[in-house]
């Protein structure tokens, strides 16, 4: 339990182990429950750290490493668990045995892995960042010297997912792959296909990893019940396979 998928890659004498978390398993409670790992929703600290340590030993790791999520491009590189985070909504690292995360609940969780130029990165997207071109510029800032390794996790689908008919054509302007509509016909944004266009023209192609957020009562859904938790997407890298 807590565990959604995991795997690992191995390539140039290192590798890299990721996992996206479901929200069972954990010590949260009530609209929280189970496995929240959002430190900023309304959740005990306590409970919110718990639960962060038994993510992190999922992969060997003693903690994770997070940034504050603005829905902007910034890309933080770090090199160690931040005692502030700071403001970004992507991450990347060439430090062994640092596992870094982001936080969604129906945005894109993207996980990337460059081991022959000995990084790893972390990516969440929403309709904003998708804008923003989130995912171009972690690649870029990445500056693949291999082939690049990328799974994207849970997130709305749009069929489930109801926008404006101003918020579909923004994002369809950056990315047409997002246009979409509804069960029901209404404007919609399919914020996965266009992560994985974006990824397309980086020469990157992504694999998708579980279902739809909204839909799926084991994942949590800010759209779904406002007030809630968050999973994770989590990748490590390691210097030998």
């Amino acid at each position: 339990m807590g565990v959604l998928a995991r795997g690992r890659v191995v390539d140039a004498g290192r590798s890299a182990d990721w996992l996206f978390t479901d929200r069972l398993g954990g010590q949260s409670t009530g609209a929280y429950a189970e496995l929240n790992l959002g430190g900023s929703v309304g959740d005990e600290p306590d409970a919110v750290a718990a639960n962060r340590r038994e993510v992190a030993g999922m992969v060997g790791c003693d903690g994770l490493a997070l940034v504050k999520q603005v829905h902007g491009r910034d890309v933080a590189y770090l090199r160690a668990i931040p005692g502030e985070p700071p403001p970004a909504d992507a991450i990347i690292t060439g430090e062994s045995s640092l596992a870094i995360a982001v936080q969604v609940a129906d945005c894109v969780p993207v996980l990337l892995a460059d081991l022959s130029g000995g990084q790893v990165a972390a990516v969440h997207a929403g309709w904003r960042g998708v804008v923003a071109d989130v995912v171009g510029a972690t690649l870029e800032r990445l500056s693949p010297r291999g082939e690049v390794s990328a799974w994207v996790g849970p997130a709305i689908c749009p069929g489930c997912y109801e926008v404006s008919p101003e918020v579909r054509d923004e994002v369809a302007d950056a990315v047409p792959e997002a246009a979409a509509r509804t069960r029901q016909g209404t404007p919609a944004v399919d914020v996965r296909a266009a992560v994985l266009a974006q990824l397309r023209q980086h020469g990157v192609t992504g694999e998708i990893v579980g279902g739809c957020t909204f839909e799926d009562p084991t994942l949590y859904s800010y759209r779904r019940d406002t007030t809630t938790g968050r999973q994770v997407g989590v990748i490590v890298m390691r210097d030998s396979g």
